[in-house]
């Protein structure tokens, strides 16, 4: 406030007005909750988001599919097309799916120091937990590498569609026409088919490589370890 009695921004008082809550445990606590709501809101939209891409490129493989058996004049490279359209799909995916993740790993460094140790008071887990989420909210950054996402997203979604299709087009090239040439089939206007083979099976080992690729784990709030936990179990 100004000595006539009006509001200014500018100052000092009304621009940290925030740090008297972050010093007031109370006050803090009141804030959490609400900033918490926001965040895991947020996380929500973001996988909405990336639940989209995935439908539509299931959308996408089953309209491959449909039109690439619908008759025997359809070309085969119709599946090769929906394998190309399949990788773009996985580079958006890739991209959502670390911005997922940064709003993700502030929502679990959330409940990992906060939540947790409210039901369970044996400490927090990051000792600074306030300053890095402080940090982390003046200059968001992307938490997972592009190597790793590529990895998962590949492992989980994209490489089973990408097999699909590769059974789908060795079978078109191979079973579905009797009496045609495997490589003849294969071609592509302009590309024999002993190339168009070259290519297709160098991507796929390329996507099965990643997909395996032993990344250091980066991605934040991912499930621990493979067996179910017993804390349902009634004694």
């Amino acid at each position: 406030m100004t000595r006539d009695g009006s509001f200014d921004p500018e100052d000092q008082n009304a621009r940290e007005v925030a740090a008297e809550a972050g010093q007031d445990h109370e006050e803090f606590l009141s804030l959490l909750p609400h900033y918490y709501r926001g965040e895991v809101g947020q996380m929500s939209t973001h996988l909405s988001r990336l639940d989209l891409t995935t439908d539509w490129a299931i959308a996408l493989l089953t309209a491959v599919l449909a039109l690439s058996f619908g008759s025997v004049d359809s070309p085969p490279y119709f599946i090769l097309l929906g394998m190309l359209a399949l990788i773009m799909f996985l580079l958006f995916d890739v991209r959502r799916y670390r911005t997922y993740d940064a709003t993700r790993s502030r929502v679990r460094l959330i409940e990992e120091n906060v939540f947790a140790n409210a039901f369970d008071p044996s400490g927090t887990i990051h000792r600074n937990w306030r300053g890095e989420l402080g940090d982390d909210l003046r200059k968001p950054t992307l938490k997972v590498s592009r190597l790793e996402a590529l990895s998962r997203r590949l492992r989980r979604v994209y490489l089973p569609l990408l097999t699909v299709l590769l059974l789908a087009w060795l079978f078109r090239i191979t079973v579905f026409v009797s009496g045609e040439n495997p490589l003849e089939t294969a071609a592509i206007p302009g590309i024999p088919g002993a190339v168009v083979v070259g290519i297709v099976t160098a991507v796929y080992l390329g996507a099965l490589l990643l997909a395996l690729w032993p990344t250091s784990r980066e991605a934040k709030g991912e499930f621990h370890g493979e067996e179910p936990g017993e804390w349902k179990t009634e004694e």
